[in-house]
Formats: C-alpha cells, structure tokens, sequence
C-alpha cells in the first residue's frame, strides 16, 4: 500500500512538471508562429507516442515510402494522426509532402490534380483514396479574398514549419513518418489530444475569418472527440457565425453532412445551439426542438444515424434530411389543407415550400432532394390498407425507407403503433398472412395524419335519381324501357404540376394559402381525392 502511495504521489510530480514545462514552450512556439519566424518541432519516438503500426493503411506507407525514396519529405499528416495517437483506426489518410502536384503526379499511375483553392493529387488505390497536399507556405498578402477576408485562393507553396502554421488545430498539425515510426509536433498537439482540448492555431478571430467553416469543424471535432474547446478559440464564434453565409453552399453542405454522418450528431447539433451556429443552417429547426412531438422525433432519428454509423452500417443522407425536416413539411401540409388543398397535393406543395428553403443555405442535391420527397410522399400510402393500395407500395424502391421513417412517427406518438405493427407484418408475412391483415377492419384514423382535407361535396342525383326512374319505369310495367344514370362523381382535383403552378408560396411561412378556384370536370371512372398522383407518379 505504501508503495502504491508512493509510486501515485511521484507519478502526479512528474506529470504536474512536464505539464509546467510544456506550457512555455508552447507560448514560445505561438511567438514565434505569429513573428513568422521558424519553429522546431517536438520529435516523439515510438515510446513517447504509443502508435500501432497495425492501424496505418499500407497504400498511404506506400505513398509516403514512394515519395521517399524519390527524394522527398513526405509524411502522414492531420486528423489520421490525431486518430492514430487517440488509438483509433482512422477512415481516411492524408499525406503532405514538399514535392509539388506535378512531381506527385509522376509517381503514380492513378493519380488526379484537383482543386482550385488549393491544388492536391488524389492518389486511388482500388476503393482507397489518399490525398497528397504540398506543403502549404505563409498566407501571401496577395492572396485573392472577399470583402470579408475569406481567401478564396492560395496555391503559395512552402517549408513543413509554414505548412504546420496553416493547419486550423493544434492536434491536426501533427507528422508521422512511418519508415523511422517519429512523430512532429510543432504546435503542442500531444499535449491538448492528453488535455482533450480544442486549440485553434494563431489569432481566432484572423483564422474563423481566412475559412468560416472552421467554426463548424471546430464544433464537429468537440462534439466527436467529447474535447472541451479553448476559450479563446471559441469566444469569437457567435459573433463571427454570420460568416458562414458567405461560404459556397456546396461547402457548407458537405461540412454538414460530415457532422450528422459523425456517428455524433445529435451531440454536434447541441453543439452548434451552444455556440451559436444553426441559425442560418437548417432554418426554423430551433422551433422544431421547442415541441415535444418535433424534440421527439429527431432526437429518434438522429439517435437511429448514430447507432447506425456505429455498427459500420450504411446511413441515407436523404432520409438524415427527411427526419431533420419533417415537421417543417408537417406544419405546411397542414396549413395547405386548412386552406380547402386536397391531401396528397398539399403535400407535394409543402414539400416544395420547404426544400426550396434549404436548397438557398445547403446547396441539397438533386438525388437527396428525391430521396427526400419520396419518403414524404409515401407517409399517406402507409395509411391506406384496403385492396391493392398495400401491394402496390411494397414494389415501391423506396420502401425500406418510407417504413423506417413511418416507425419513428410511431415511435415519437405523431401517429397510432398499430400503424407500424401493421406494415411490418405485412412485409414479413406471406400471401395468406397479408390478404388477412388486409381483411381486419383497420382503426378509423380520422383522414390522413396531417388533419383532414376538405370535405366532399354530396352526390348530386345519384341514388334517388336511379330510384325514381326504376320506379317511373317499373309502373309502366316494360323491363325494356331505359332507366336514367346515375351522375358521376364530383371532378378530381387538378394534378400537381398545376397546382404547384398556381401557387405563389415562397416557403418563408406556414400560413395557410388561399384555396385555388377548381372548375368542374367530367369523369367517367368516379375518382375522388384518393386517385390524385402520389410521388412516384411526379
């Protein structure tokens, strides 16, 4: 027990000196970063790091020894360090190298020069990609920016000191050569990675301001990593939030998908509430997580991405989507139909209203944006359980989705859990199964789930028309004499390319729209609202 006592008190000593020792080197190394001055990184040698040669993949060992062996520096580099050194298997490897995009691209026969803002090689092996940078110098003055300091392009090439200043975090700014098994840290890294802290390098203010989307990564890593972030980096971000808009949407919308496809969304959703962030990224979403049913709802989906991301499983960037705008959809589909707007096409319009909403801050693409509305466009069909209706959408491509989406409307109480018993049966069950369930008398709903549409009009004529010309015809005793139809039933609405048309809905709110006059149209096959086109049908 004694020298159990002992061996702790010696051990906190020692860690509490190396701590006070490694603190003014640390406000050295800044100095001299910010004089622009040369700065000598820490070398760590296997010991000192704990690396597992195991996790490194061979094609970026390959790369590195390639470059090497013709004569360059080349190392792994960034957030595959930082993963290597937290004893985790990174997913992706960068490599940096003093050689230029053309001298790498000489190395390898499947090699690509891209980028505009920065040139770097992608170097492909088979399903593997590694990403080879030059050795980025000191921002040049002349550097083309915004009016508000972004740069917009800087292909300015330097010494691995320079490179180590340009990189946003301390514990991205790490080296690793996998021939001598050395790590280089210029910036203090290993210190904050035992520290779990979040440093960003140089002046805040200057480096949110040169790439707003570090406030976003800066936010990411946190949420990932569960690091505190330092003070000083983050007080500048609720002011400096607005930037974002100025960012391309297409960056801001891969930095998203990064965030909620983390395997910790939900955590960097609270994230960005705490530092300022969501606003100007998905609108109105706030609103959502004030209601209980909406707070519900999306804590479900995003704890579902989570898990999902976890198990090494695939996740859907456009369901991701559906679930984080649902109730955005939900309100205008009520709002619509409020308006006197049949079901199916208030839906339609809804979703239109919000997804061009989006598409101005997250530059959505075209096949998530289907995804998306095919999910949202099936939710009525799950209501419709007599006929043919249920086997018609079991062919639906969509299907595995629209049925995990209907579960968490379920499961949040938007709607009755005999609705998702009653689907996952049917697509378990055989044919005997089904027409069964088919056959049970499903519970009145009271409409769809968004509320009821407008009432329809009574029949005009009909039964007692029918009626009273068998019975003109019955006194006149001839079974040959022609009884008067039956009129038909009121029109069907106007497809949803008119409708959509006609609507002068900007998507900035729910308010309900004024109900569009119809003109009478005759039909010989009787359909009401229910023959309306669903989404596959658009």
């Amino acid at each position: 027990m004694i020298k159990k006592l002992i061996r702790s008190i010696l051990g906190r000593g020692k860690a509490a000196a190396d701590a006070e020792s490694a603190e003014p080197a640390k406000k050295s190394r800044a100095k001299a970063g910010a004089a622009g001055g040369k700065i000598e990184p820490d070398v760590l040698g296997p010991r000192q790091h704990g690396i597992d040669p195991a996790l490194v993949s061979s094609n970026a060992v390959r790369v590195t020894q390639t470059l090497q062996e013709a004569g360059y520096k080349a190392f792994i580099v960034g957030g595959a360090v930082r993963d290597l050194l937290l004893g985790i298997k990174p997913k992706d490897f960068d490599v940096a190298t003093n050689a230029t995009p053309e001298q790498v691209k000489q190395l390898f026969r499947r090699a690509f020069i891209i980028g505009r803002r920065f040139q770097i090689v992608h170097v492909m092996f088979g399903q593997e990609l590694i990403e080879v940078t030059t050795f980025r110098g000191a921002s040049a003055e002349a550097a083309p920016k915004d009016e508000h300091g972004r740069v917009l392009r800087d292909n300015t090439f330097g010494e691995q000191h320079e490179d180590a200043t340009r990189r946003d975090f301390t514990i991205n700014a790490m080296y690793y050569d996998p021939a001598s098994q050395t790590v280089l840290d210029y910036h203090g890294g290993i210190a904050d990675i035992r520290d779990k802290k979040l440093r960003i390098i140089g002046e805040p203010e200057a480096r949110y301001r040169e790439d707003p989307v570090r406030m976003l990564r800066v936010v990411r890593f946190a949420a990932k990593l569960k690091f505190t972030i330092d003070p000083a980096s983050s007080a500048p971000i609720r002011v400096m939030a607005p930037l974002i808009d100025n960012v391309p949407a297409a960056r801001v919308f891969d930095e998203m998908l990064k965030l909620l496809m983390s395997g910790h969304a939900l955590a960097c959703l609270q994230q960005l509430r705490k530092e300022g962030l969501h606003h100007g990224l998905l609108p109105l979403l706030d609103v959502v997580l004030e209601q209980p049913l909406g707070e519900k709802f999306v804590t479900l989906a995003l704890a579902n991405t989570d898990a999902r991301v976890k198990e090494g499983k695939g996740v859907s960037p456009g369901f991701l989507f559906a679930s984080l705008l649902w109730h955005q959809v939900l309100e205008k589909w009520r709002a619509y139909q409020a308006a006197g707007e049949y079901p199916i096409p208030a839906l339609h319009l809804a979703a239109d209203d919000v997804l061009d909403a989006q598409t101005e801050k997250l530059a959505l693409q075209r096949k998530i944006a289907s995804d998306m509305r095919d999910i949202w466009a099936m939710q009525p069909r799950f209501e419709r359980r007599v006929g043919k209706a249920p086997y018609k959408l079991l062919e639906h491509l969509r299907l595995r989705a629209g049925f995990d989406f209907l579960l968490l409307r379920c499961q949040s109480g938007e709607l009755d859990a005999e609705l998702g018993e009653w689907w996952e049966a049917f697509i378990a069950g055989n044919g005997a199964e089904r027409e069964e369930l088919i056959a049970r008398k499903p519970p009145e709903t009271g409409g769809t789930s968004a509320g009821a549409g407008p009432k329809k009009r009574k029949r005009r004529g009909g039964r007692s028309r029918s009626k009273s010309a068998g019975e003109s015809a019955g006194s006149d005793g001839g079974d040959d004499q022609p009884t008067a139809p039956a009129e038909v039933a009121d029109p069907a609405p106007k497809k949803l390319a008119t409708a959509a048309a006609d609507t002068g809905s900007d998507g900035s709110s729910a308010e309900a729209p004024k109900r569009r006059r119809r003109r009478s149209r005759t039909s010989t096959s009787g359909a009401g609202a229910d023959a309306v086109p669903t989404g596959e049908d658009q």
